[in-house]
């Protein structure tokens, strides 16, 4: 999924979200472990306690004993879990460190129907696992009014839109414009699809473990609506 974000501006320092919400993540794990190891520590020292101090002469109910190792038990796995969910949430926060290290500052190619024009020529392709003979590029305004159409060269990977507007000499201005592709192969329309914006990663972030990537263009996406690419 595809968020853009016209406010967003080129000084976001990169990785900062990440480590904001890592640290974050880690404290409430570090706070939640220490409160059940203080439970559990008290719940020792309350049943050795028990356990010392009865009468030989009436000696705790069998039944209730084993009740309190069974909450013994329950604590002790209790404790355990937390430790290993601690670990397994350091080691995806390493991850997507790591992962998220590898993509900054590199061009990508993003599939979204919207983009920030601001006054740059806007790269852009077309969905590479489509098969036609004929693309038509439709870009609209916020109003949904036709802004520019042309017809692209299939023999061309990389397509530009430089703010051309329709009938007139001057560009269009600076704002959010909707692209919409439209495939045909011998004359037939085959589907309609969205462009892959051609921008670079700029800062990266976590959004429900997920890692996110922002990038120069204002556009918001997730690991599996993003390629690296070459710039011409």
């Amino acid at each position: 999924m595809t968020d853009i974000n016209p406010a967003a501006t080129a000084t976001t320092t990169p990785s900062t979200t990440t480590a904001s919400t890592s640290s974050a993540s880690s404290s409430n794990s570090a706070v939640s472990a220490a409160t059940i190891g203080e439970d559990f520590d008290t719940f020792l020292q309350l049943l050795t306690a028990q356990i010392r101090n009865q009468d030989p002469l009436a000696p705790m109910d069998s039944t209730q004993f084993v009740e309190q190792l069974a909450t013994f038990s329950s604590l002790e796995q209790q404790v355990e879990t937390n430790k290993t969910l601690e670990n397994i949430a350091s080691m995806i926060g390493d991850l997507h460190s790591s992962l998220g290290n590898e993509w900054l500052g590199q061009d990508v190619a993003v599939r979204s129907q919207y983009i920030a024009y601001e006054g740059a020529p806007v790269q852009f392709e077309v969905d590479q696992s489509r098969s036609y003979d004929q693309a038509v590029v439709t870009v609209t305004d916020s109003q949904n009014n036709v802004v520019w159409q042309d017809t692209l060269d299939p023999g061309q990977s990389r397509h530009i839109w430089d703010g051309n507007v329709l009938g007139q000499s001057t560009r269009a201005p600076n704002g959010i414009y909707s692209f919409q592709i439209d495939l045909y192969e011998n004359g037939n329309a085959v589907a309609s699809t969205q462009p892959d914006i051609i921008t670079k990663v700029t800062a990266l972030g976590t959004e429900n473990g997920q890692l996110k990537f922002g990038t120069d263009s204002h556009l918001t996406t997730d690991l599996n609506n993003v390629r690296k690419v070459a710039v011409n």
